[in-house]
């Protein structure tokens, strides 16, 4: 926890990691007697209405998990496969798994079956939790699964042919179990990567890892609280999947005993979005840069009196001032950007209340993380605007302890002492750092070196684009030219959008920015690749051409 402050300097420079030999997330969330009557998770359903859980509600519920766990012997450090979206049960199986001594992995529920069969394959999962839409991919692939021993489905009644029902379960077990003594750097659970560069790793991450975000979260949420009256309430349209939802919002949130909302969505929906955050009156979230230029799109101008945020904080892309200022004149408050990965995450960050936001900026590093930009040559770089890769000190509780089952990947992350993110930053002279993109994102052009980021938030402040990518392709005269993916908020004629659009972009980023950094080609495309976090996969892009 951050002791509350109004100068950044004073608190990076004072604070210290408290981090004990033993340390469970289940125990310092859900097991917390001084939260036990407070509501921990409030999930709204398809149909309009609300349930509400109680923190002593869910421990109940993991209690039963955690002693199913154990009578059908799955043993200590056995893999868990969660495939669920934002529900009570998502919830429920991690701190079941927290709990026994088991790792979580969670997966996105709207995985195919070579993407489950791969990370179930490599974690040699024991145990899988799903829904019916997930069980019939599972039971697809389960013949292939030697190490997949019992399939837990939570919307089946009766048990079936390999399949036991979760309410089944629950129901015949008892709600008392002593969570197990875990260290702090004990193994917790195994998060894989969305594999925009080869194939995807498995992060695994210690039970520490939660009070190594307690920082990095506090930062862009402006300070927490964990005295009542509870006032703050967190929403994230983020799969629960992913880190971003576990580790930025759920967990953290319930370290602070503070309420979380749930959604189970298959698809982001921008007029839905801000009805809930005004339906349900959520005071903090975390919005992806792709929600947020969506929720753009949908409503540019009009201000939603009805919003009662506090904090919003945005990650994964970097935001430009238009979106910015969308932010201030129509949901009401500053979006605070921060940086991190699922191996070492939330260690850059701003905060409006204690430092300026700069057009640009992901923010100055959060207290605990020592965060250098660092040469082709391995020396570290202090003169600001010369970019360079971010990396971040291992030592910090918030980083991964190893890649599963991949020393060789495990050694090139970690060099020194040093985590290398392969992200590409340049710092100011007031020590805030600016992202660039992926080392793979930079374009060199005619002897330029320009990152995607400032081109794409220049062509989107241009009212007719929706969405834009930036890449590079080869050019014989200057290495490469850059090119601009556009989906254009005018669909009708998208293959023949005319040739005044195209010259208007072009000649604002000339102007606005520099010649050499204009799109030469531009393409008018109906969507754009994604990773299932919302992030761009530029290297789809570049295999086009």
């Amino acid at each position: 926890m951050l002791l509350r402050s109004n100068n950044y300097d004073d608190l990076y420079s004072n604070f210290r990691w408290e981090i004990p030999k033993f340390y469970n997330i289940a125990a310092d969330t859900i097991d917390k007697n001084e939260f036990s009557h407070r509501i921990a998770l409030i999930n709204f359903l398809s149909d309009g209405t609300t349930e509400n859980w109680s923190f002593l509600d869910l421990k109940r519920s993991a209690n039963k998990l955690a002693n199913a766990f154990d009578a059908l012997n799955v043993p200590n450090n056995a893999r868990v496969g969660i495939i669920l979206g934002q529900c009570p049960e998502t919830a429920i199986a991690h701190m079941a798994c927290f709990k026994s001594g088991k790792i979580s992995i969670p997966l996105f529920n709207l995985f195919g079956t070579d993407a489950l069969f791969y990370r179930l394959q490599n974690s040699k999962a024991s145990v899988v939790i799903c829904d019916k839409i997930g069980l019939v991919k599972i039971l697809e692939i389960f013949s292939s699964l030697p190490d997949l021993l019992s399939i837990i489905c939570i919307d089946q009644e009766t048990d079936g042919d390999n399949v036991l029902s979760f309410n089944k379960l629950l129901e015949k077990s008892s709600d008392n179990y002593l969570t197990k003594k875990t260290k702090a750097d004990d193994p917790a659970l195994i998060i894989y990567t969305s594999g925009t560069t080869g194939g995807p790793k498995g992060a695994l991450l210690p039970h520490q890892s939660l009070l190594g975000h307690i920082p990095g979260v506090e930062l862009p949420h402006e300070f927490l609280s964990s005295l009542e009256p509870v006032t703050d309430l967190f929403w994230t349209p983020a799969d629960w999947a992913w880190i971003g939802g576990l580790f930025d919002v759920l967990l953290p949130s319930w370290h602070f005993g503070i309420p979380v909302v749930s959604y189970r969505s298959q698809k982001f929906d921008p007029e839905f979005t801000f009805y809930l955050l005004s339906r349900l009156n959520i005071r903090n979230t975390f919005l992806p840069p792709t929600a947020l230029k969506m929720m753009k799109a949908f409503n540019p101008t009009k201000t939603k009196k009805k919003l009662q945020l506090r904090t919003v904080g945005s990650g994964g892309e970097s935001l430009g001032e238009d979106l910015l200022e969308w932010g201030k004149s129509v949901i009401g408050v500053g979006i605070n950007e921060f940086y991190g990965q699922t191996e070492c995450n939330l260690t850059i960050s701003n905060s409006g209340i204690l430092m300026p936001r700069k057009q640009g900026s992901i923010g100055k590093p959060v207290p605990g993380q020592e965060v250098k930009i660092i040469s082709k040559n391995g020396e570290f770089i202090n003169e600001p605007g010369i970019d360079g890769e971010i990396v971040v000190k291992y030592n910090t509780p918030v980083a991964f302890l190893r890649y599963w089952d991949n020393e060789k990947e495990t050694q090139k992350k970690v060099v020194d002492g040093w985590l290398f993110t392969g992200d590409f930053a340049f710092k100011d002279d007031e020590g805030y750092f600016y992202f660039k993109g992926r080392e793979d994102d930079i374009i060199n052009t005619s002897g330029y070196r320009v990152g995607p980021s400032e081109v794409e938030d220049c062509i989107l402040s241009n009212v007719n684009v929706e969405m834009v990518a930036v890449v590079g392709v080869p050019d014989s005269v200057r290495g490469n030219i850059i090119k601009a993916f556009i989906i254009p908020k005018d669909k009708k004629n998208i293959l023949t959008q005319n040739i005044t659009l195209k010259k208007s972009i072009q000649n604002d980023v000339k102007s606005k920015l520099a010649y050499h950094e204009y799109p030469r080609i531009i393409e008018f495309v109906e969507e754009l690749p994604m990773t299932t976090t919302g992030k761009i996969i530029r290297k789809d892009l570049r295999e086009r051409n």
